[in-house]
């Protein structure tokens, strides 16, 4: 099809074009684009031009995504990404146990830089493998974690961990926030594809003084604050135990709600804490699997959104999940919320996709860049391959992508326009040598059990 010269865009020959699928683009209003083309440009997309307008061959490179579904890259809106090397240590336990008598002992082993940087990388392979294009991690020696994001070509929010005990790398913890700061201020504006950040690890293992200094950090940077909320029910007994209050009343009193405040897990709310945390425009970030393998308990998604709380998706850490891919926790995410409300009609799919994209963008403070596609938007997205059984026939892409889709359909991956995998082969990442040594830190982890 010749260029449409009446489009002002149509005169600028792009990098790179996706043409021949159906684009959801999960702008709010826009319908399925059957056909359409997305027209890329450096990092950038163009536009999405829904007559297929392509330019003329030899001008640029194109993907056929004829048959297949073209949508922005998925959020993962909570992480511990390094913790993919310890990916079914501490299974069938319940969360205190699992982290005070397995994960913090473990990490102590073994966490160290080159954990962390291999680990990352781990994960960022599994995620761009399943089409998650930006994620939210919190750790420690996350410049470790930066380096291996960098190298990924993934996008990433990376916070340095901050908790009230010796950590990995943070011996003293009086030093844990300057720690953080430290790292904030190295990469504010080293890659364009990193967010850095600070995480508080919860309002149980971080003093009153800690979250209040950390908050003060994030804002005098502009960067999001992360922690974990409401996780448990005893967490919330010992939060009211030693302060009185409630934790989401507790952290107003401390001045962290916010709309930079990152929330995960948020399972044991009331509606009161619900409407606070709209009232001031926390993000939300909802770990259906997790929760349910540390029977830590189901979320009020429902009531969240229904309360105006933006609510993102997130896997958790491969230590409390084992998986990293988003199209799992869609599905569970639709499905407990409907067995859990008795109401079949919950949680609609599209609402699901656009917590995976649009949402989880917003809650990692990048919907200006992305989540959705539009001109002027990152070049971030993905083609879902629908030429396979259990994606045959389809009635509806979002139903499909819910409630058929799995990490695997995912075929092609693009990072600010560049090809992450291409027909299902990473071309950003040195396969063989993540997985060697996968292996090489299982081996040392399970001689040290």
């Amino acid at each position: 099809m010749p260029l449409v010269s009446e489009r002002p865009w149509a005169r600028v020959l792009p990098d790179l074009v996706v043409t021949g699928g159906t684009v959801l683009t999960l702008v709010p209003g826009e319908a399925p684009l059957e056909g359409a083309a997305v027209w890329i440009k450096g990092p950038r997309i163009l536009a999405v031009d829904p007559t297929g307008t392509v330019p003329p061959e030899g001008t640029c490179r194109r993907i056929d995504a004829t048959g297949g579904i073209v949508l922005p890259g998925l959020v993962n809106a909570h992480n511990h990404a390094a913790m993919a090397l310890l990916r079914g240590y501490a299974d069938d336990l319940p969360l205190e146990r699992w982290l005070f008598e397995r994960i913090f002992p473990a990490e102590a082993r073994h966490v160290d830089p080159d954990f962390v940087y291999w680990g990352t990388l781990l994960a960022c392979l599994e995620m761009i493998q399943s089409g998650t294009t930006c994620f939210a991690d919190g750790y420690f020696f996350e410049d470790a974690a930066a380096q291996a994001v960098e190298r990924s070509g993934m996008r990433a929010l990376l916070a340095q961990g901050v908790i009230d005990f010796p950590a990995p790398g943070v011996p003293d913890p009086a030093d844990n926030v300057a720690r953080a700061q430290a790292f904030v201020e190295r990469w504010l504006k080293r890659c364009a594809r990193i967010t850095p950040g600070i995480f508080c690890h919860s309002p149980v293992t971080c003093s009153p003084r800690t979250l209040e200094m950390s908050n003060r950090v994030a804002e005098q940077y502009g960067v999001p604050l992360q922690l974990h909320l409401s996780e448990t029910a005893g967490e919330v007994a010992t939060v009211r135990e030693r302060f009185g209050r409630r934790p989401v009343a507790f952290l107003e009193d401390l001045g962290l709600l916010g709309p930079r405040l990152l929330a995960a897990h948020a399972v044991h709310v009331v509606d009161a804490e619900i409407e606070l945390l709209a009232q001031y425009g926390v993000k939300v970030a909802h770990l259906p699997e997790s929760n349910m393998q540390l029977a830590s308990g189901i979320a009020p998604v429902g009531r969240m959104l229904a309360g105006g709380c933006r609510v993102a998706l997130g896997t958790d850490g491969c230590a409390s999940n084992n998986n990293l891919d988003l199209w799992e926790t869609m599905d569970t995410a639709a499905k407990l919320d409907k067995v859990s409300s008795g109401d079949p009609t919950a949680l609609k799919a599209r609402d699901v996709v656009t917590m995976a994209t649009a949402w989880g963008a917003a809650a990692l403070g990048l919907d200006a860049e992305i989540g959705t596609l539009a001109a002027g938007k990152r070049a971030d997205l993905i083609v879902v391959d629908l030429d396979r059984p259990h994606l045959q026939p389809h009635y509806d892409p979002y139903s499909a992508l819910v409630y058929s889709a799995k990490g695997s359909d995912v075929r092609d991956v693009l990072v600010d326009g560049r090809v992450l995998m291409r027909d299902r082969r990473v071309t950003a990442l040195d396969t063989e040598a993540i997985m060697a040594n996968a292996r090489r830190w299982g081996r040392r982890i399970m001689q040290a059990r």
